[in-house]
Protein backbone atom coordinates (compact mmCIF):
# COMPACT_ATOMS: atom_id res chain seq x y z
CA UNK A 1 0.00 0.00 0.00
CA UNK A 2 2.98 2.52 0.40
CA UNK A 3 4.28 2.03 -2.73
CA UNK A 4 0.84 2.88 -4.36
CA UNK A 5 0.71 5.98 -2.02
CA UNK A 6 3.90 7.09 -3.09
CA UNK A 7 3.21 6.89 -6.58
CA UNK A 8 -0.05 8.49 -6.68
CA UNK A 9 1.94 11.22 -4.51
CA UNK A 10 3.99 11.35 -7.21
CA UNK A 11 1.85 11.24 -10.39
CA UNK A 12 -0.15 13.85 -8.38
CA UNK A 13 3.12 16.17 -7.74
CA UNK A 14 3.59 15.62 -11.72
CA UNK A 15 0.27 16.77 -12.81
CA UNK A 16 0.13 19.59 -10.98
CA UNK A 17 3.52 21.15 -12.26
CA UNK A 18 3.12 21.79 -16.11
CA UNK A 19 5.44 23.06 -19.43
CA UNK A 20 2.68 24.32 -21.91
CA UNK A 21 4.47 24.25 -25.00
CA UNK A 22 5.57 20.68 -26.44
CA UNK A 23 8.36 21.53 -28.67
CA UNK A 24 12.28 21.42 -28.55
CA UNK A 25 12.85 23.84 -25.06
CA UNK A 26 9.16 22.23 -23.62
CA UNK A 27 9.97 18.58 -24.08
CA UNK A 28 13.07 19.55 -22.92
CA UNK A 29 12.11 20.83 -19.75
CA UNK A 30 9.21 18.68 -18.88
CA UNK A 31 11.34 15.48 -19.50
CA UNK A 32 14.77 17.21 -17.21
CA UNK A 33 11.60 18.43 -14.44
CA UNK A 34 9.65 15.38 -14.93
CA UNK A 35 6.55 17.78 -15.08
CA UNK A 36 3.66 17.75 -17.22
CA UNK A 37 3.66 18.30 -21.06
CA UNK A 38 0.82 20.24 -22.33
CA UNK A 39 0.39 20.47 -25.87
CA UNK A 40 -1.61 22.99 -28.03
CA UNK A 41 -3.91 19.83 -28.57
CA UNK A 42 -4.66 19.74 -25.23
CA UNK A 43 -5.48 23.39 -24.35
CA UNK A 44 -4.70 26.29 -26.67
CA UNK A 45 -3.94 29.14 -24.32
CA UNK A 46 -5.62 31.34 -27.17
CA UNK A 47 -8.53 30.68 -26.15
CA UNK A 48 -8.99 32.03 -22.38
CA UNK A 49 -12.67 30.31 -21.57
CA UNK A 50 -10.77 27.01 -22.29
CA UNK A 51 -7.48 28.06 -20.69
CA UNK A 52 -9.53 29.15 -17.49
CA UNK A 53 -11.06 26.56 -16.77
CA UNK A 54 -8.04 23.87 -17.29
CA UNK A 55 -6.19 25.84 -15.13
CA UNK A 56 -9.13 25.95 -12.53
CA UNK A 57 -9.61 22.54 -12.89
CA UNK A 58 -6.04 21.03 -13.11
CA UNK A 59 -5.05 22.75 -10.07
CA UNK A 60 -1.37 23.87 -11.04
CA UNK A 61 1.36 24.87 -8.60
CA UNK A 62 4.10 25.63 -11.24
CA UNK A 63 3.28 27.01 -14.84
CA UNK A 64 6.32 27.05 -17.61
CA UNK A 65 5.33 28.34 -20.66
CA UNK A 66 8.13 27.47 -23.43
CA UNK A 67 5.55 28.41 -25.97
CA UNK A 68 6.76 30.71 -29.39
CA UNK A 69 7.28 31.48 -33.19
CA UNK A 70 10.79 31.45 -34.13
CA UNK A 71 9.57 30.53 -37.61
CA UNK A 72 10.64 27.80 -39.89
CA UNK A 73 13.69 27.39 -41.42
CA UNK A 74 14.15 30.72 -39.36
CA UNK A 75 12.99 33.85 -37.96
CA UNK A 76 12.14 35.57 -41.43
CA UNK A 77 9.35 33.45 -41.76
CA UNK A 78 7.96 36.16 -38.69
CA UNK A 79 8.04 38.39 -41.11
CA UNK A 80 5.49 37.20 -43.34
CA UNK A 81 3.44 35.30 -40.75
CA UNK A 82 2.62 38.22 -38.43
CA UNK A 83 -0.45 37.38 -37.06
CA UNK A 84 0.90 34.22 -35.48
CA UNK A 85 3.85 34.86 -34.13
CA UNK A 86 1.91 37.63 -32.47
CA UNK A 87 -0.47 35.68 -31.18
CA UNK A 88 2.18 32.79 -29.85
CA UNK A 89 4.78 35.35 -28.52
CA UNK A 90 2.63 38.08 -27.37
CA UNK A 91 -1.01 36.76 -26.77
CA UNK A 92 -0.46 33.34 -25.19
CA UNK A 93 2.01 34.56 -22.44
CA UNK A 94 0.19 37.30 -21.47
CA UNK A 95 -2.76 34.92 -21.27
CA UNK A 96 -1.01 32.86 -19.07
CA UNK A 97 0.85 35.00 -17.06
CA UNK A 98 -2.46 36.78 -16.06
CA UNK A 99 -4.74 33.50 -15.18
CA UNK A 100 -1.41 32.39 -13.21
CA UNK A 101 -1.21 35.75 -11.08
CA UNK A 102 -5.06 35.45 -10.48
CA UNK A 103 -5.15 31.96 -9.31
CA UNK A 104 -1.87 32.82 -7.27
CA UNK A 105 0.25 30.12 -10.02
CA UNK A 106 3.83 30.39 -9.76
CA UNK A 107 4.73 31.54 -13.57
CA UNK A 108 7.89 30.84 -15.80
CA UNK A 109 8.41 32.68 -18.99
CA UNK A 110 10.80 31.24 -21.58
CA UNK A 111 11.91 34.42 -23.25
CA UNK A 112 14.52 35.59 -25.57
CA UNK A 113 17.54 37.57 -25.19
CA UNK A 114 17.62 38.47 -29.18
CA UNK A 115 16.26 42.13 -28.23
CA UNK A 116 19.28 43.78 -28.34
CA UNK A 117 22.25 45.56 -30.35
CA UNK A 118 25.97 45.74 -29.30
CA UNK A 119 28.40 44.85 -27.32
CA UNK A 120 29.07 47.09 -24.21
CA UNK A 121 31.78 46.60 -21.93
CA UNK A 122 30.13 44.83 -19.68
CA UNK A 123 27.20 43.19 -21.57
CA UNK A 124 23.49 44.65 -21.36
CA UNK A 125 21.81 43.85 -18.30
CA UNK A 126 18.14 42.44 -17.17
CA UNK A 127 17.66 46.71 -16.68
CA UNK A 128 18.49 48.09 -20.42
CA UNK A 129 15.81 48.98 -22.43
CA UNK A 130 16.20 46.34 -24.94
CA UNK A 131 17.20 48.39 -28.20
CA UNK A 132 16.57 45.81 -31.30
CA UNK A 133 13.02 47.12 -31.81
CA UNK A 134 12.83 48.15 -35.25
CA UNK A 135 14.72 45.59 -37.71
CA UNK A 136 12.77 42.21 -37.02
CA UNK A 137 9.11 41.42 -35.92
CA UNK A 138 10.27 38.50 -33.79
CA UNK A 139 12.05 41.04 -31.76
CA UNK A 140 9.11 43.24 -31.26
CA UNK A 141 6.76 40.68 -29.88
CA UNK A 142 9.84 39.43 -27.78
CA UNK A 143 9.97 42.84 -26.24
CA UNK A 144 6.00 43.82 -25.85
CA UNK A 145 5.50 40.17 -24.46
CA UNK A 146 8.50 41.33 -21.99
CA UNK A 147 7.22 44.52 -21.03
CA UNK A 148 3.60 43.08 -20.50
CA UNK A 149 5.00 40.38 -18.04
CA UNK A 150 7.27 41.93 -16.07
CA UNK A 151 4.25 43.91 -15.09
CA UNK A 152 2.90 40.49 -13.17
CA UNK A 153 4.51 38.16 -10.83
CA UNK A 154 6.79 35.71 -12.56
CA UNK A 155 9.88 34.56 -13.75
CA UNK A 156 10.94 35.61 -17.42
CA UNK A 157 14.37 33.80 -18.78
CA UNK A 158 15.85 35.10 -21.70
CA UNK A 159 18.10 33.06 -23.59
CA UNK A 160 19.92 33.15 -27.18
CA UNK A 161 20.54 30.83 -29.84
CA UNK A 162 20.54 27.30 -27.64
CA UNK A 163 22.60 24.87 -28.23
CA UNK A 164 22.00 21.16 -26.90
CA UNK A 165 23.99 17.98 -26.79
CA UNK A 166 21.65 15.91 -28.65
CA UNK A 167 20.77 16.50 -32.25
CA UNK A 168 17.23 18.61 -32.75
CA UNK A 169 16.28 20.63 -35.79
CA UNK A 170 16.20 23.97 -33.17
CA UNK A 171 19.59 23.36 -31.78
CA UNK A 172 22.03 25.81 -33.05
CA UNK A 173 24.34 22.80 -33.69
CA UNK A 174 21.88 21.23 -36.33
CA UNK A 175 21.28 24.33 -37.53
CA UNK A 176 24.37 25.58 -38.66
CA UNK A 177 25.20 22.28 -39.86
CA UNK A 178 23.09 23.46 -43.05
CA UNK A 179 24.41 26.33 -43.88
CA UNK A 180 27.80 26.40 -45.94
CA UNK A 181 28.91 30.12 -45.01
CA UNK A 182 28.87 31.78 -41.43
CA UNK A 183 29.02 34.80 -39.52
CA UNK A 184 31.94 35.41 -36.99
CA UNK A 185 30.35 37.66 -35.33
CA UNK A 186 30.53 36.60 -31.36
CA UNK A 187 27.59 36.24 -29.34
CA UNK A 188 25.77 35.44 -26.27
CA UNK A 189 24.29 32.15 -26.26
CA UNK A 190 22.67 29.67 -23.90
CA UNK A 191 23.69 26.07 -23.72
CA UNK A 192 20.91 23.84 -22.44
CA UNK A 193 22.04 21.36 -20.29
CA UNK A 194 23.14 24.36 -18.15
CA UNK A 195 20.50 26.19 -18.24
CA UNK A 196 18.39 23.58 -17.32
CA UNK A 197 20.23 23.34 -14.36
CA UNK A 198 20.20 27.31 -13.14
CA UNK A 199 16.06 26.81 -13.75
CA UNK A 200 15.55 24.32 -11.46
CA UNK A 201 17.52 26.53 -8.96
CA UNK A 202 15.63 29.48 -9.72
CA UNK A 203 12.39 27.75 -9.73
CA UNK A 204 13.03 26.37 -6.26
CA UNK A 205 14.02 29.21 -5.13
CA UNK A 206 10.45 30.92 -6.23
CA UNK A 207 12.80 33.43 -7.93
CA UNK A 208 10.69 36.74 -9.79
CA UNK A 209 11.41 39.14 -12.64
CA UNK A 210 14.54 38.75 -14.75
CA UNK A 211 17.03 36.82 -15.63
CA UNK A 212 19.70 36.78 -18.58
CA UNK A 213 20.35 33.12 -18.83
CA UNK A 214 22.93 32.78 -20.68
CA UNK A 215 26.53 31.66 -20.72
CA UNK A 216 29.78 34.26 -19.54
CA UNK A 217 31.40 34.86 -22.50
CA UNK A 218 30.85 35.22 -26.40
CA UNK A 219 31.08 32.38 -29.38
CA UNK A 220 30.54 32.70 -32.90
CA UNK A 221 28.59 30.74 -35.51
CA UNK A 222 32.25 30.18 -36.53
CA UNK A 223 33.67 29.25 -33.14
CA UNK A 224 31.13 26.24 -33.20
CA UNK A 225 31.39 25.28 -36.21
CA UNK A 226 35.48 25.11 -36.27
CA UNK A 227 34.88 22.93 -32.88
CA UNK A 228 32.15 21.05 -34.22
CA UNK A 229 34.78 20.05 -37.50
CA UNK A 230 37.21 19.06 -34.66
CA UNK A 231 35.55 17.02 -32.15
CA UNK A 232 32.45 15.55 -34.29
CA UNK A 233 32.86 16.00 -37.83
CA UNK A 234 36.20 16.59 -39.76
CA UNK A 235 34.77 16.86 -42.93
CA UNK A 236 32.45 19.51 -42.37
CA UNK A 237 33.51 22.54 -44.47
CA UNK A 238 32.32 25.87 -44.52
CA UNK A 239 33.10 29.85 -45.47
CA UNK A 240 32.29 32.69 -43.99
CA UNK A 241 30.34 35.90 -45.09
CA UNK A 242 30.14 39.84 -43.90
CA UNK A 243 26.99 40.83 -41.84
CA UNK A 244 26.24 43.63 -44.74
CA UNK A 245 26.31 39.63 -46.79
CA UNK A 246 23.92 37.96 -44.16
CA UNK A 247 21.50 41.24 -43.88
CA UNK A 248 21.31 41.05 -47.86
CA UNK A 249 19.84 37.11 -48.20
CA UNK A 250 17.30 37.97 -44.66
CA UNK A 251 13.89 39.75 -44.58
CA UNK A 252 15.00 40.83 -40.79
CA UNK A 253 18.46 41.67 -39.30
CA UNK A 254 19.68 39.12 -37.01
CA UNK A 255 20.29 40.46 -33.27
CA UNK A 256 24.04 39.97 -32.18
CA UNK A 257 24.99 41.24 -28.64
CA UNK A 258 26.82 40.75 -25.67
CA UNK A 259 24.34 39.72 -22.26
CA UNK A 260 25.75 40.63 -18.37
CA UNK A 261 25.33 37.60 -16.54
CA UNK A 262 26.55 39.45 -13.43
CA UNK A 263 22.55 38.85 -11.74
CA UNK A 264 23.00 35.23 -12.02
CA UNK A 265 26.51 35.12 -10.53
CA UNK A 266 25.30 37.55 -7.70
CA UNK A 267 22.88 35.09 -6.59
CA UNK A 268 26.00 31.83 -6.76
CA UNK A 269 23.93 31.00 -9.70
CA UNK A 270 26.33 30.78 -13.49
CA UNK A 271 26.45 28.84 -16.30
CA UNK A 272 29.74 27.71 -17.62
CA UNK A 273 32.06 29.49 -19.80
CA UNK A 274 30.70 29.61 -23.20
CA UNK A 275 33.55 27.78 -24.93
CA UNK A 276 34.21 25.17 -22.19
CA UNK A 277 30.36 24.66 -22.64
CA UNK A 278 30.17 24.56 -25.93
CA UNK A 279 32.99 21.62 -26.24
CA UNK A 280 31.10 19.89 -23.75
CA UNK A 281 27.57 20.01 -26.01
CA UNK A 282 29.77 18.99 -28.70
CA UNK A 283 31.31 15.68 -27.13
CA UNK A 284 28.01 15.07 -26.14
CA UNK A 285 26.30 15.41 -29.26
CA UNK A 286 28.86 13.36 -31.06
CA UNK A 287 28.20 10.12 -29.03
CA UNK A 288 24.27 10.40 -29.31
CA UNK A 289 23.72 12.16 -33.03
Amino acid sequence: MKTIQNGGDHLKNKMAKMVFGAGFLGRRIAEQFDYRLVSKEEINPLNLTALQSFLDREKSSIVINAIGKTGRPNIDWCETHKEETLESNVTVPINLSAECSKRGIYFVHIGSGCIYSGFPEHGFTEKDTPNFYGPQFYAKTKIISELALAELPGLILRIRMPIDNRSHDRNLIDKLRKYSCLISEPNSMTTVPHALNIIKSLIERRKQGIYNLVNPGMISASDIMSMYKTIVDPSHNFSLMSLNELDSKTLGKRSNCYLSTAKLASEGLELPEIHNAVEECLTGYRGVK
